[in-house]
């Protein structure tokens, strides 16, 4: 199946379905039922760059392009008073540039490290939520939405989730920035690139998470398994022995009734992630040359790490966003990405100001950076899951900028160009810049 068909196909599946939904099947007309849809696809090339070596997870100085597609239905179905379901299969197929290899703030949101690029059809979410009112006297009304029924809650109201989903999906929201198919397509702007949540390759995991909404403000909770060895497609279901627990903090503010939120996050993994001072000490003594960091052998590797998540409307039609997220680096990266600390900001733009209301335009820029033993690890030839250029002897940070137009063509469907500027990839001053090039297709409803 090539390329063509692959946009082809998730097209017409989600032109089909609207109509379906439109046609009044009362699966789709029943308030106690959820349905919704996308497609994306995405082309991302890059031209030749410097590059005086490489190693195994470099990516290609050769010029290149990939092309990546999802394809995921959203199902809700209401069980009884403030409970419901949601199941979400979901299609992927195609690949990143480099095979999503040699940048840790990868260009591509939409991809996953899988060699192979075939697609497949697997469930994303299965979940089930029970809301409970801590106050009958103050009601909201709460609209149809993916993986959301429509219901009158409670402003104040305690939500426990349990089941499979994405961990991103309750916490590091952020209204201008979280997307990779409508918003900014790079990863470490769809969430904090410092923090390695739990999930398989395909980003999701088994899980609980408890939310304590209130008018202002919310906490949560959440406890989640991790993947067998880093990266991995399953997940490890020794509980006691290996897992991650997130908490965050958000409140709401007005600045000059501007709407604004902050997030604080933090989170602590246990895994089988070896730690990278050890590592190279114990090529040194020749204890165990091999550096694999990739499948731990012992239980017992531990990280923590922090975040802060700030949105900010500047204008009714102009979001300003910025992230800021740090872990000990320590032990190896094990679910998200090879990223130790991080900053990232930048501003959305609606296009009703020239009367595109449908349209949105996005600039934003990030730097990242890794740990004093993560940078020897590299330097002595290691590899992680996403990087490693056999050597790293010019260290310096990965600066990234994004900009993208995102257009409107007709109901449920846009269509972007994105351009990303990649300045020391992996981290390597000898390597690059890279300009990465990208057109995406996205369908909704």
């Amino acid at each position: 199946m090539n390329r063509t068909s692959y946009l082809l196909c998730f097209l017409l599946t989600g032109i089909f379905t609207e109509l379906h939904a439109q046609s009044g099947n009362p699966l789709f007309s029943d308030s106690n039922w959820s349905a919704h849809f996308q497609a994306t696809g995405i082309i991302q090339a890059h031209p030749s760059f410097t590059s005086p070596y490489s190693g195994q997870n470099s990516l290609d100085p050769n010029a290149e392009r990939a092309f990546s597609v999802t394809s995921t239905l959203y199902i809700g179905r209401r069980l009884w008073k403030g409970a419901s379901i949601y199941f979400n299969p979901e299609m992927a197929g195609g690949k990143g540039i480099g095979s999503t290899l040699g940048i840790a703030g990868f260009p591509n949101g939409e991809t996953f490290r899988i060699g192979n690029p075939e697609p497949v059809v697997y469930i994303a979410r299965l979940f089930i939520s029970q809301n409970f009112n801590l106050d009958k006297d103050h009601i909201e009304y709460i609209t149809d939405d993916a993986n959301q029924i429509t219901d009158r809650l409670s402003t104040s109201r305690l939500t426990i989730s349990l089941g499979k989903f994405g961990v991103a999906d309750f916490f590091d929201n952020n209204g201008v920035s979280h997307d990779p198919r409508t918003d900014f397509m790079n990863w470490a702007f769809m969430n904090n690139g410092a923090y390695d949540y739990a999930a398989n390759t395909r980003g999701y995991t088994y899980g609980l998470v408890a939310e304590l909404i209130k008018p202002g403000w919310a906490l949560r909770f959440g406890t989640a398994l991790m993947p067998t060895y880093a990266n991995g497609p399953s997940l490890d279901i020794h509980y006691l022995k290996t897992n991650s627990e997130t908490i965050e903090y958000e409140r709401d503010f007005q600045i000059h009734q501007r709407k604004g939120a902050v997030r604080l996050l933090g989170y602590f993994n246990t895994s089988k992630a070896p730690n990278y001072d050890q590592v190279v000490h114990d090529k040194i003594t020749g204890v165990d040359t091999s550096m694999d960091v990739i499948y731990g052998k012992e239980y017992g590797g531990k990280k923590f790490g922090l975040g802060i998540n700030v949105e900010q409307e500047l204008s009714p039609s102009t979001g300003f966003f910025m992230r800021i997220g740090w872990n000990d680096g320590k032990t190896a990266t094990w679910a998200f990405s090879e990223i130790d600390n991080t900053v990232s900001a930048g501003i959305k733009i609606n296009g009703k100001g020239w009367k595109r209301s449908g349209d949105n335009i996005g600039v934003a820029i990030l730097t990242n950076g890794i740990s004093s033993g993560h940078r020897n690890f590299l330097n002595a030839g290691g590899y992680g899951f996403m990087i490693g250029d056999g050597k790293l002897p010019k260290y310096s940070r990965e600066n990234i900028g994004e900009v993208f137009y995102q257009l409107y063509i007709f109901d449920h469907v846009w269509v972007s160009g994105d351009y990303q500027f990649v300045l020391h990839p992996a981290y390597n001053q000898d390597r690059g810049p890279v300009h990465v090039f990208a057109a995406r297709v996205h369908v909704e409803w």
